[in-house]
């Protein structure tokens, strides 16, 4: 349901509900008030015939003498009836309006009687000896409420439909605004990055258009941020593509020659080791697209025992050489809020980055110590290099490499990252005071589980 529409139906009904009530409450006040009037026309019309009554003869002469009965003349649907008393005995009937019923028996007051299949509204005086009564026709009552329904109805739902055709166009007009918002969205090209012009709208519509235009603005950088990084990915993978291109092509050339099997089997090698440095590069890019996706759910992790995890996946690639990596601080290990395969890869990613830019005869140190404030500390040392200040900034970045002579994705240190903050963690890369780098990833204490 569209919310014209919708808002129709709501103000609509409110308006069919309140003038129904309003017009009901009149209808049932205005009928009362017209059946009191007619009652007081009843007792008006009582009194004047009295009035002229008292100006004949003395009634019970005129019945004595056999003289003419007084003529009332009443109009239509108004009966009159003019009796003589003794007492409570009805003696006479002296006059009466053509087509009247027998009034002579009703009671003194207004009463409703039903002469004749015809119910009346009833009126009786009584004066001294004198009885007079009028009646008035219900049917002619009725009819005149019929009269006063039609003239108050018709105009009550004319107003109504007239109403709802206003309210039609003023929320028509109202949801302009709306409208012009969705035409300049529609109308938008894909990858315009320009600002939504100036639109005229009513205060309440200013955070709705503020909001669209702080999520383009998100739309826009994550657009940029793909863009640059499916170049940077495009160019990470064509360099190992043409390598492994190349050598298979000298492996094919050399194979043509019986005496060139050294350069054969070196190209196989080459080749084989651009195949890992793409394996490597795609892993890595299935580990970013998966942090960069719908959460996980929420899972803890022994740091020691996942440490030992990931130095046993890197001994393949490094061999004997892997055990100059050692791991302090194992006793002191607490588990953490990270999900074990999302740690062993942060820590795979940090070992793997200080095997190849430490030298190969100096120690890698992993120490795990908690911290205050319910967090661990995983600090991976190494006797490298190390970064200056700058290129420590910029070593999270993706595809950022500070020896592009060592072979590797540049990926791995954005990984961690990525995963440190998913998590409500940190991850900053420090100078040692003596030689190398020290890459310390801060992550929080997963709360003790107890049960009852």
């Amino acid at each position: 349901m569209s919310l014209r529409l919708r808002l129709l139906l709501i103000i609509g009904i409110s308006l069919s509900v309140l003038w129904a009530a309003v017009a009901g409450w009149m209808f049932v006040d205005a009928r009362q008030s017209l059946r009191d009037a007619l009652d007081n026309s009843l007792a008006a019309s009582a009194r004047m015939v009295a009035g002229l009554v008292a100006q004949f003869p003395e009634p019970q002469d005129i019945a004595a003498t056999g003289n003419k009965p007084l003529d009332v003349v009443a109009r239509d649907g108004v009966a009159c009836e003019v009796s003589l008393m003794r007492g409570e005995v009805m003696v006479q009937t002296v006059a009466r309006t053509a087509g009247s019923p027998n009034l002579a028996r009703a009671d003194p007051g207004f009463g409703t009687h039903e002469y004749g299949n015809k119910r009346w509204r009833t009126y009786v005086l009584r004066q001294g000896n004198i009885q007079i009564a009028t009646a008035d026709s219900i049917d002619i009552r009725e009819a005149l409420v019929k009269e006063l329904v039609l003239s108050a109805g018709l105009p009550f739902v004319v107003a109504l439909f007239g109403s709802l055709i206003l309210v039609w166009f003023g929320i028509t007009h109202g949801l302009s605004p709306l409208e012009r918002i969705r035409d300049l969205l529609a109308r938008r090209r894909p990858g315009d990055d320009s600002p939504l012009p100036e639109v005229k709208a009513p205060v309440e519509l200013r955070p709705l258009l503020h909001t669209i235009e702080q999520l383009l603005e998100r739309l826009q950088v994550a657009i940029v941020r793909e863009r640059r990084f499916t170049d940077s990915a495009a160019h990470e993978l064509r360099t190992p593509l043409t390598g492994v291109k190349t050598h298979i092509q000298v492996a094919k050339l050399a194979s043509q020659r019986p005496d060139e099997s050294a350069t054969l089997d070196a190209a196989l090698v080459k080749a084989d080791q651009g195949v890992q440095q793409l394996q490597s590069i795609l892993q890595r890019l299935l580990e970013l697209a998966r942090l960069e996706g719908p959460p996980i759910e929420l899972e803890i992790s022994d740091p020691a025992d996942t440490t030992r995890a990931a130095i046993e996946a890197l001994q393949p690639l490094y061999g004997d050489s892997i055990s100059r990596v050692s791991v302090q601080g194992t006793d002191e290990s607490r588990p953490v809020r990270v999900a074990c395969p999302l740690l062993i890869a942060a820590l795979q990613n940090l070992i793997d980055n200080a095997m190849r830019y430490a030298p190969a005869d100096t120690p890698i140190i992993v120490r795990i110590e908690p911290q205050s404030g319910g967090t661990m500390r995983i600090s991976v040392l190494d006797e490298g290099l190390g970064l200056n200040l700058e290129e420590r900034s910029q070593a999270v970045n993706r595809f950022w490499r500070g020896n592009s002579k060592i072979p590797g994705s540049g990926l791995g240190l954005s990984i961690v990252d990525a995963i440190a903050r998913r998590h409500g963690g940190t991850l900053e890369l420090l100078e040692r005071n003596g030689k190398g780098l020290e890459a310390r990833l801060v992550l929080p204490i997963a709360p003790k589980i107890t049960f009852s």
